[in-house]
């Protein structure tokens, strides 16, 4: 295995120019065009592609301007080669020019001017296409405001249809000068809280304004100029609220803004005035609770992680959402870690809801843009302001989903240095089934990201969540009051092994424990079909609506345990039939390490996997996800029961972090997947999941350790941990077929014998 040090370098680079990062997800738009500094510059530099003429020898001489410049015509072979490869990667390092040179018979400077020149012609259509747009809306607005000068400077009588007299004013006109007036208090009101954050008055708003239309608005532009502060976390941040050019118009004069947004299921519309003050206000709370010196927050008895003091809260903050909600409880955490991934490649994939959710695969089921607000200013996601709905899930049928409506904004406070913030736009759900979703709201969270050397960033990561806990099932709320179920602990675990295994797909090496040569297609294709694994897995474990099962109701069953049932017709990731997913969560008196090691090892899989035939399997495959042995995606080959059947492999992957391990698993074709292996499409290859999530219990991190369960058990001194198995079956592949109470019994009883076979291996009651 590497050592960590092969791992650092710059993350940016390898977001921008490779198309491994759709491994993660194949919306990660990882070119980040026009968005960095250095871009602009470089493309101003490089304008002239000309053969063996540099910028300086241009200045040299009289005998050199008199040279004549020999222009170079590429060939449409180059050309073709050219563009293919700038859609994939529209800034290419030097090792990639120089592999472009070679290969097209063109210098490296030649390369690299094109591409300059090819960058700088893509940014110039944008422009022209904007301008075009913005031209055709004045005009519009032009003509509109003509029209209604003319109506007021001729009133007619509603009456007569004859000249008005002298102090009559039409209904319409009447209606302007009420939304003239209205939208007067909006603009001192927001003009006054600017020069909260910009410590100065805003002289150029205090010009006459024309008579707006009646569906008008202000048009604010949040951050449109980074606003320069300190590198450090320790001190306060500046805020920067810009007021841009326009102020008054419509639409038109800032297309990121719109006028006004109806929240989906909420029945209130909130104004964009609304909800720009509650993002300034979430950010504002966001800074100061990410302050290091801040006495907000405590140490729990662990030592290891932050707690918030709510006292001290009560006093510092007045609720930005309003107050908490009768039997509503309060979990609030702060944690910091180093992350291999650089600030502007974080801050674009938290505001994509797509690529947020699949950096956190086991985290958010579902997620996503309900509407956009500002999209940033100047090309960069600075001043980005945007309504996101989510589904965050804990792997358990125990824990019902928080479903959350939030706003999501992200500000740049120096170079390098970002803020996102969330913060809920609703309370709670509204959900018919009260044992799939909990009623919860989101108060102020989120991350502040400073970059640090060779491509790493320091990310601070807070959560504050309010939430019913009445629907939590008594196992796992010692769990979810510490702060460890949906902490910034769990958040910050996540996003450091998803980079690291990031980092080690797209380095060229290939791990030493990998003796299986597969190329980096087939590796990328197994990756994707495990992650696509996992995530069915995850989603007939906590009856999110990413998928769309049906959850039964029997007699027979415990109520520790969900059954849920859905027909597949058309989805060739899937086995065609009725499927039938069940799981249910157990106390475990050992420890989370050993209970993961014990699942994972091939070894020892014929003490409780039916699928083994009672003998040990042997893993054909190994592809690392991170540097534990334990992170990675394996192929295993189970015991024949004779010699000619040897046409099922096993799919597993295995990953564990501070937070969390998971061991999913499914039995697959040899023949689709050696399609895969040779780096063919995934999707084709169909999957029943079934595995184990392991948490720790909560006991260690709370304020009291009952029975002394830290260290009572099996004497592994960490305490005990909560197992969740999921299984996940095929009733039957008629399309006229039907469940049966049989079936349902057949995996209940699966997973008690699983779970009685695990605790006898284990010599644990």
């Amino acid at each position: 295995m590497q050592s960590s040090s092969s791992f650092s370098f710059s993350t940016q680079r390898k977001m921008e120019g490779h198309s491994e990062m759709g491994l993660i997800g194949e919306n990660l738009d990882t070119s980040l065009t026009g968005r960095m500094r250095d871009d602009e510059n470089e493309s101003r530099s490089g304008s002239d592609n000309f053969e063996g003429l540099s910028g300086d020898d241009q200045d040299a001489g009289d005998d050199q301007r008199q040279r004549k410049k020999r222009y170079h015509r590429h060939t449409p072979y180059q050309i073709q080669e050219l563009e293919s490869f700038f859609k994939e990667c529209p800034h290419p390092d030097e090792k990639q020019r120089l592999d472009l040179s070679n290969k097209l018979g063109l210098e490296n400077k030649q390369v690299k001017f094109w591409f300059q020149n090819r960058r700088t012609q893509m940014k110039t259509q944008l422009e022209r296409h904007e301008n075009l747009m913005l031209r055709q809306e004045n005009e519009k607005l032009r003509a509109e405001n003509t029209l209604m000068k003319e109506a007021m400077s001729n009133p007619i009588c509603n009456s007569c249809g004859g000249p008005a007299i002298p102090g009559q004013i039409s209904f319409e006109e009447h209606q302007i000068r009420i939304e003239n007036a209205r939208l007067k208090d909006e603009l001192n009101r927001i003009c006054s809280l600017t020069n909260k954050f910009l410590g100065k008055p805003i002289s150029s708003l205090t010009s006459p304004m024309s008579l707006p239309t009646s569906n008008s608005g202000l048009e604010l532009g949040i951050g449109r100029s980074g606003v320069s502060g300190s590198s450090t976390l320790g001190t306060s941040l500046p805020m920067g609220l810009d007021l841009g050019d326009g102020v008054l118009g419509t639409q038109s004069a800032m297309p990121g803004i719109r006028s006004q947004m109806g929240l989906m299921g909420s029945g209130v519309q909130f104004e964009r005035s609304m909800l720009i003050d509650l993002a300034l206000a979430a950010m504002e709370e966001l800074i100061k609770k990410a302050q290091t010196d801040s006495p907000l927050w405590i140490k729990s008895l662990d030592g290891e992680r932050e707690i918030m003091n709510h006292e001290e809260y009560a006093r510092c903050f007045s609720p930005c959402i309003g107050p908490k909600p009768t039997g509503y409880v309060t979990e609030a955490t702060r944690e910091t870690g180093i992350v291999i991934i650089n600030s502007l490649a974080l801050v674009e994939t938290l505001m994509d809801a797509n690529r947020w959710a699949e950096m956190f695969p086991s985290m958010i089921a579902r997620a996503i843009n309900l509407d956009v607000i500002s999209s940033g200013m100047g090309g960069t996601r600075n001043g980005a302001l945007q309504v996101m709905h989510s589904e965050v899930q804990l792997l358990s049928p125990l824990v019902p989903v928080r479903q959350v409506r939030f706003l999501r904004f992200c500000k740049q406070h120096a170079e390098g240095l970002w803020a996102v913030v969330d913060v809920s736009v609703e309370v709670g759900h509204d959900a018919a089934n009260a044992q799939s979703f909990i009623s919860c709201r989101r108060l102020p969270s989120g991350c502040i990201v400073q970059d640090m050397p060779n491509g790493y960033s320091k990310v601070t990561w807070l959560e504050h969540w309010e939430y019913d806990e009445s629907v939590i099932h008594q196992l796992y709320r010692p769990l979810l009051s510490s702060g460890v179920g949906f902490g910034a602990h769990r958040w910050i675990a996540t996003l450091q092994r998803q980079c690291e295994g990031l980092a080690i797909l797209m380095s060229s090496s290939i791990s030493s424990d990998d003796h299986t040569a597969l190329s980096q297609a087939g590796r990328r294709s197994m990756l994707k079909l495990a992650q696509r694994m996992t995530s069915n897995f995850c989603s007939g474990v906590c009856a999110s609506s990413a998928r769309k099962w049906d959850s039964l109701h029997l007699g027979t069953l415990g109520d520790d345990m969900r059954v849920m049932t859905r027909k597949n017709v058309d989805d060739p990731g899937e086995p065609p039939g009725i499927l039938l997913s069940a799981a249910t969560s157990v106390w475990m008196p050992v420890s989370r390490q050993r209970l993961f090691d014990f699942l994972r090892d091939e070894r020892f899989r014929s003490q409780w996997d039916i699928l083994s035939n009672g003998e040990p399997m042997q893993e054909m495959v190994h592809i690392a996800k991170g540097q534990g042995h334990g992170n990675c995606v394996s192929l295993l080959r189970a015991g024949a029961v004779n010699a000619n059947d040897s046409s099922m492999l096993i799919l597993q992957e295995t990953w564990t972090d501070a937070s969390c391990s998971v061991v999913v698993y499914a039995p697959v074709d040899v023949q689709s997947l050696n399609v895969v292996m040779s780096g063919g499409d995934s999707a084709y290859v169909a999957l029943l999941p079934s595995g184990f999530a392991i948490l720790p219990d909560g006991h260690c991190f709370g304020s009291v350790a009952p029975n002394n369960s830290c260290n009572g058990g099996v004497g592994d001194g960490d305490g005990g941990s909560l197992l969740t198995v999921g299984f996940q079956i095929l009733v039957n592949s008629l399309p006229t077929a039907k469940l049966t109470v049989e079936s349902v019994d057949t995996v209940d009883n699966l997973i008690s014998c699983t779970i009685q076979k695990i605790k006898a291996s284990l010599r644990v009651a």
